[in-house]
């Protein structure tokens, strides 16, 4: 886990001058890492909550925090008993917390410029099984997680003057009508009105959803979609 820690260029990740501290990042997760009881696992804490990842007194959270998760869950699942509980409280903050506008954004493997939300709940999502087998704590992780969903298109038909999108969905949809984030080549537009049509079945990712007034062409397969909101959860 330490050359995992190590690997990252913390200096080079974005966040806000006042408050991110990247050599704090750095220095927390490997504390963490190597924590082997409760008052060491707090110390590492205290320089992650405190500049490193997230910046408790503000509840902001930087892209940092993206990059971290998949490292702290690391360390919830392969360290010391003492630490899992700090780690997986980390996550749990960094979900919660809000962005600065222009430190919102990460690029990821799906997307240039995905919510710092959703790169987050992608990760809890990766780990499925692990949080899922932790009980309540796992459980409502994963179901905070559920709400940061993302939409992947593989296929458009035209319905009326409506779209009929089918394609992969990861997270839960929410009942009723949304304002979603088109994510096509780096560009960004809002969709105003877009509902679930049909939700995936027996575990499948397969699902449609139902863009109003928006022709097949305007919606390209490999698009990616997320709710708006997350992307406007700033400071």
């Amino acid at each position: 886990m330490l050359d995992a820690i190590d690997a990252v260029d913390w200096g080079a990740i974005p966040g806000h001058p006042d408050w991110y501290e990247p050599a704090r990042a750095a220095r927390g997760l490997r504390a963490l890492a190597a924590a082997a009881n409760l008052v060491e696992a707090a110390e590492a804490r205290s320089l992650l909550g405190g500049g490193g990842i997230v910046h408790g007194h503000s509840a902001a959270v930087f892209p940092a925090a993206a990059v971290a998760t998949p490292l702290l869950l690391d360390i919830a699942q392969r360290g010391h008993p003492a630490a899992r509980g700090t780690a997986l409280g980390l996550v749990d903050e960094a979900l919660s917390s809000y962005p600065h506008g222009e430190y919102s954004r990460v690029t990821t493997s799906y997307g240039t410029a995905v919510p710092v939300c959703c790169a987050i709940a992608h990760e809890l999502r990766a780990r499925t099984a692990f949080l899922a087998g932790l009980g309540k704590r796992g459980r409502s992780l994963l179901a905070d997680a559920a709400e940061h969903w993302r939409f992947e298109i593989r296929e458009c038909v035209a319905d009326s003057d409506d779209t009929a999108a089918f394609g992969a969905l990861s997270g839960s949809f929410p009942d009723g009508v949304h304002a979603v984030e088109l994510h096509v080549g780096g560009e960004i537009t809002v969709l105003d009105e877009v509902g679930l049509e049909y939700p995936p079945v027996d575990g499948s990712l397969e699902a449609c959803l139902r863009v109003t007034g928006r022709r097949p062409g305007e919606l390209p397969p490999g698009a990616v979609l997320f709710p708006a909101e997350c992307g406007e959860r700033v400071h």
